[in-house]
Formats: C-alpha cells, sequence, structure tokens
C-alpha cells in the first residue's frame, strides 16, 4: 500500500514498517509545555525545523505561538517560504557562488529571510550579492560562545565585523546569534546551568559593547532545547529549541521527561532465532546511531542493535522475549534530527487511528 494513498482514519497497527509513527496528543502537550514557559518570560520562539523537516509541523509550530523559524540550509528555507512559511533564520554561514545566488533569488521573493555572518569574506559576498540582486539583506552576526565551531569571537572581533556591515549599504545589521550546542545534552544540570551562564556572558557582553558603539542590536537569538530557559532567563529575547517537538533519547537523558516521547519508529519482528533474541526490519537505514542505539520503548530491560542496513536485533539479558515473528514494537530513537532524515513520511494518528500522513518535504536538504 502507498505511503499516499492510506486512509485516514485507520488503525495504526495496518501501516507498514519500519516508519515514523508521530503521536500528535504528544505534540500537543509539548508545544503548549514549552511555549507557556516563554510567554511567561516573554521571549521569542523561533524553533529550528532541522529536526522537523515538514511545513505541516512548522505550522503547527506557528499556530502555537513561534514568531519565525529556522532552518540550516538554503534548501530547507527554500521549502518552507514556498509552503508559506517565510520569516525563516538561515543559521549556518552561505558561503559559495552557487549557494549565495541561490539565497539571493530566494531573499528576492521572500525578504523576511535572514542569515548570519562570521567573517569579512562573508560580509564581502554578501554585500556583492546583495547589489547584484538589488536586494537588502538582514544579517545577524554569529558569535562562537564556546562551541567552537562556526562563529566571530565575542568583544573587538565581533564589533569590527559590525563596524564593517555598518557600512555596506545592502545589508542591515538586525542582531548577534550565539549558539551553545555544544552543552544541549549535558546530563549534569547544574554544570549545564553553569557553562550556559557563562556562553550567556560572552553573547551578552558582547551585545553591550555593539550598543555602546551605536549598532542598535535588536535580535538576540540563542538556546536549544536543553538550555532554552536559562538563555531567557540570562537575558536573551529569542530562543532556537527544536527537538522538544518530538523529543528523543539523548535529550531525555539530558533534561528528564519534560516533554513526551511524540516519534518513535514502528518495526516488525521478522525472525526470532533464539527464545532471547529477535531480528526486526529496522537497521542502519531506519535509526541513526551517532548518539547511541535506539531504545525499545515499553521494555528498557531489552536491548536495540543495528544488525545491518535493513535488519535490527533485539536481545533481553534477563530471559525470553515476549515477542513472536510478526509482532511489531516501538523504538524510541536516539537522535531525533538524523532518523527523521532517513525517512520520507510521517504517519500522524491520535489514539491509535491514523490522521495525517505528510511529506518530509526538507528531507535530504543539505545545501
Amino acid at each position: 500500500m502507498l505511503s499516499t494513498t492510506i486512509e485516514k482514519g485507520i488503525s495504526i497497527d495496518l501501516i507498514d514498517t519500519p516508519c515514523l509513527l508521530v503521536d500528535l496528543d504528544v505534540v500537543d502537550k509539548n508545544l503548549e509545555s514549552l511555549f507557556q514557559k516563554f510567554r511567561y518570560r516573554k521571549v521569542n520562539v523561533r524553533p529550528h525545523l532541522k529536526t522537523v523537516k515538514s511545513p505541516e509541523l512548522a505550522k503547527l509550530l506557528v499556530k502555537a505561538g513561534a514568531a519565525g523559524v529556522c532552518t540550516a540550509k538554503v534548501s530547507e528555507a527554500e521549502v518552507m517560504a514556498a509552503a508559506g512559511i517565510e520569516d525563516i533564520l538561515i543559521t549556518t554561514e552561505i558561503i559559495g557562488t552557487a549557494k549565495v545566488e541561490r539565497l539571493t533569488r530566494l531573499i528576492a521573493k521572500y525578504p523576511q529571510i535572514k542569515v548570519v555572518i562570521d567573517s569579512q569574506t562573508g560580509i564581502e559576498a554578501m554585500q556583492q550579492a546583495a547589489t547584484d540582486a538589488n536586494i537588502k539583506l538582514n544579517v545577524l552576526i554569529e558569535l562562537n560562545v564556546g562551541q567552537n565551531r562556526a562563529g566571530a569571537e565575542p568583544g573587538e572581533p565581533a564589533l569590527k565585523l559590525a563596524d564593517t556591515i555598518a557600512k555596506q549599504p545592502n545589508l542591515h545589521l538586525l542582531g548577534v546569534q550565539g549558539y551553545e550546542g555544544h552543552l544541549q545534552l549535558l546530563t549534569d544540570e547544574g554544570e549545564r546551568k553553569r557553562l550556559c551562564a557563562d556562553a550567556m556572558e560572552k553573547l551578552l557582553g558582547t551585545v553591550k559593547l555593539l550598543r555602546e558603539k551605536g549598532h542598535p542590536i535588536e535580535v538576540i537569538t540563542s538556546g536549544g532545547t536543553g538550555t532554552a530557559e536559562y538563555c531567557a532567563d540570562a537575558g536573551v529575547n529569542e530562543v532556537q529549541p527544536g527537538s522538544f517537538v518530538f523529543m528523543d533519547g539523548a535529550y531525555r537523558r539530558a533534561i528528564g521527561e519534560r516533554y513526551g516521547h511524540a516519534l518513535t519508529v514502528i518495526s516488525t519482528v521478522i525472525s526470532k532465532p533464539a527464545e532471547n533474541r529477535c531480528v526486526i526490519d529496522a537497521g542502519f537505514k531506519s535509526l541513526s546511531t551517532d548518539s547511541g542505539n535506539a531504545e525499545l520503548k515499553v521494555s528498557p530491560d531489552i536491548s536495540y542493535r543495528p544488525a545491518g542496513d535493513e535488519h535490527g536485533i533485539l536481545e533481553s539479558v534477563s530471559g525470553s522475549l515476549p515477542f513472536n515473528i510478526g509482532d511489531r514494537v516501538e523504538l524510541i530513537p536516539s537522535h531525533i534530527d538524523t532518523t527523521v532524515n532517513l525517512h520520507d513520511y510521517y504517519y500522524c494518528h491520535r489514539g491509535g487511528k491514523l490522521e495525517h500522513v505528510w511529506k518530509l518535504s526538507a528531507r535530504g536538504k543539505v545545501q
């Protein structure tokens, strides 16, 4: 049965496996839980769509109160803008002639799209492209607040970039971005809070310097699912959580059960070679392993491991497995983002009855 011809209202037990199953009731609870926290703090939420990769889910986020969205790549922004979601911050530096030209064509149609810059080279490329396309670009300076990935150094190096941007007729400095991604999955909450405070000191100290030097910084954006509340309390006015929508094993180990597991992978037992070992139809092509192996949702004492591209193995350390050939099992991914990117569709249900089949339109968008 083709994914696009499955009838609404059927039991999820009739959907072929392996597949991504989304519990919309849990999604709703996660959205309400997170947005309530930031409504109270009067901080904008701009969720990162590299997690969900779906215009339909992006629209749910906007309806729940998102001030806009983030994407990691130009190609993701193209998908979202075409679906009517136009207030987008692209959070990765855009370098290279082909990519910059693609960006300017997009912004000519959707001027609310914003980009980040962390170098003089980036400024020059953006200014030249904006001049050639006769458009204005809203830019944010990305700061390195401790992740040691991209980003200008805080303080004077960032000020130098801001001064240069201010001289460009086609660029408008809107704000700063400082993402403390290295802290998201720290399991020691005290350590996560302490290190986040250090990161926010770098970010907000630079904002103070830029404002003192005449740059009217409007947007201070930071924070992921594991740190957004700390960032908001420190003084940023926008946060970028994404994984909270679905949650995964890695985030649960870090922040507990603050949000529910709304997304699982359903798989079928296809072989039972031994009483304590089953083979299922979900391997490396269905579940990512960059953050460890997936977990069986209802039986934590049963382990899962991939056994090739299409196979996975369930094993019990305590005795025989309670599964037979043909049974279906539900697994919690260890890392949502990379697992979602392996699939074409979300099968969304309420109470076990299928409500939507949504295509992952931004899946595989790496450019």
